[in-house]
């Protein structure tokens, strides 16, 4: 084990045998503003109390606090800042990257780099980081990793999947970002229990999906996001299905977009409170062609005569008025104004054309907090479920997280605005 004397030391520092180097948190690596900080190019090395600070500024050489080059290696209790991509790790498996906070360079947004980057890496553990202030976390052809329990702010992408399979996203904290989770070309993913909030503007996601097949989306909930969920051709593979299970769907502009018609998803257990918008689906098409059961829906009018927490009829959603902006995305600049509202109003009461049915749910829940049989368990009561990092005696620091049913609006609102 190296334990240098504290103070400021001069990089870049290259690590080509397995050794451990434990900084206390009082050892500075400064890179001199060229470079990587400090490279990784061995197996079994432990990298941990160090602040990494002050890395080059190209974008082509991937200049990181630190890049990872071998498997078997621990990056911990770590502060990297000031470098433009914070761990980079090309084809390197089995390792951990835990409890290290990360800041890329005071750059615009899209000029920053990556606060962690997977590339051919497979069965790492991605955990307990705090992220602020750097671009995405990227993981490319990679498989079988686990990212849990990260608590990423003010980025792009929180995190970002292409043709990565096979990966879990379990207990994370993503708020302020533009984009919460998307998953492109990325099959047989698992995302469950994880905060997303806050993905504003134009192209605000909480959770979006792009020819992607067989994920399993479970207990998350998605708030105050320009769209809720995403979905573009997904699933894509033939005889495949998504799987949305038990999310709280709340406070969003949209609930679920849907970029054209599109079939094979299951969303089963779901609550939507709270959304301007319940759904969008683009091309003037429907997304009744998915299987909707048991869904909690605020704007369901029916009753429940005989109390079992179902309601009596379908709940169904038609287009009327919201058609012209579905087709016309500048006309949602006049939602709510009194001549869309009158429009609403007639088309609503004597049709001009038949409307379009873009959902029924025949088993609609007729109060939130009602459990659906074969949702809990499945759903529900997954934090911390198989996140347990094997072999690591150090506990994880994770922050609590109230259930879907605990949740209160006036609170998490509060805490968005930083009002704790």
């Amino acid at each position: 084990m190296l334990t240098p004397e504290p103070g400021t030391y001069a990089g870049p520092l290259v690590v080509d045998k397995p050794i451990t180097i434990d900084g206390r948190g009082q050892v500075t690596i400064d890179g001199g503003g060229k470079g990587t900080v400090v490279l990784l190019d061995t197996d079994g090395a432990i990298l941990k109390g160090l602040r990494l600070t002050n890395s080059g500024d190209s974008h082509n050489d991937i200049d990181a606090g630190v890049q990872v080059r071998g498997s078997f290696n621990v990056i911990k209790d770590n502060r990297i800042d000031d470098c433009l991509f914070g761990i980079d790790l090309q084809q390197s498996d089995h390792n951990i990257v835990r409890r290290n906070r990360i800041s890329s360079k005071p750059v615009d947004l899209g000029v920053r780099g990556d606060a962690i980057r997977l590339w051919y890496s497979f069965d790492n553990r991605i955990t307990d980081n705090v992220i602020r202030d750097a671009r995405d976390t990227v993981v490319w052809y990679s498989k079988d990793n686990l990212i849990a329990r990260n608590d990423a702010r003010k980025g792009r992408y929180s995190l970002h999947f292409m043709y990565s399979r096979t990966n879990r996203v379990e207990d994370n904290h993503y708020e302020d970002n533009t984009v919460g989770i998307f998953l492109m070309y990325s099959d047989g993913v698992e995302v469950r229990n994880n905060l997303i909030a806050n993905a504003t503007g134009s192209t605000g996601i909480g959770i979006g999906f792009k020819e992607t097949s067989d994920v399993t989306i479970a207990g998350n909930r998605v708030l105050y996001c320009a769209t809720g969920l995403y979905l573009d051709v997904s699933p894509y593979q033939p005889d495949t299905t998504n799987r949305f299970i038990d999310n709280l769907i709340a406070y969003n502009g949209v609930g679920v977009r849907w970029l054209n018609d599109w079939q094979g998803n299951v969303f089963k257990g779901n609550r939507f409170k709270g959304n301007i918008t319940q759904m969008v689906v683009g091309g003037g098409k429907s997304a009744n062609r998915n299987r909707w059961e048991g869904n909690y829906w605020d704007d369901y009018q029916g009753f429940d005569r005989n109390g079992d927490g179902i309601g009596d009829t379908p709940y169904e959603l038609y287009a009327y008025a919201d058609r012209l902006w579905m087709d016309v995305p500048a006309a949602q600049f006049f939602t709510g104004s009194p001549m869309l509202e009158v429009i609403d109003f007639l088309e609503r009461l004597a049709p001009f054309s038949p409307p379009d049915l873009l959902v029924r749910d025949n088993k609609p829940l007729r109060f939130a907090d009602t459990r659906v049989a074969g949702v809990v368990g499945i759903g529900a009561g997954l934090a911390g479920a198989g996140v347990k990092d094997e072999g690591e005696s150090d506990k994880a620091e994770a922050k609590s997280v109230p259930s879907a049913d605990e949740f209160d609006a006036y609170e998490a609102l509060r805490r968005s605005l930083g009002r704790d």
